[in-house]
């Protein structure tokens, strides 16, 4: 784990990479374990690839979605309503993995 310095988290991809690439691996693999891997797997490359996980200070991140996620997804068929709840826990997973990986936890 490297020392977390906030304002190093502005350049997240230079400084972190390596953490950041940590925590979205180990949320992942969770939900493949968890949840239907096709559509766990369709999520991680057809939606959260174009995420972006933000600080929002007290030990505590926030990821940001594309717009319009469900509209991304292609391949897999599956309910909206059951889209959103899968990719709101898959969030949810990604935040506290952060926390986590940057030793706020």
């Amino acid at each position: 784990m490297a020392d977390f310095d906030p304002e190093k988290f502005e350049d997240k991809y230079a400084n972190y990479f390596t953490e950041l690439q940590q925590a979205y691996k180990n949320a992942f693999n969770r939900m493949n374990d968890q949840y239907d891997s096709e559509l766990v797997h369709a999520i991680d490359q057809q939606v959260l690839n174009e995420s972006e996980p933000f600080y929002e200070g007290d030990g505590e991140f926030r990821v940001e979605l594309p717009d319009d996620p469900y509209d991304r997804l292609s391949g897999v068929l599956v309910e909206e309503e059951r889209f959103e709840n899968v990719l709101e826990i898959h969030v949810e997973e990604i935040e506290t993995e952060l926390e986590r990986v940057f030793g706020f936890q």
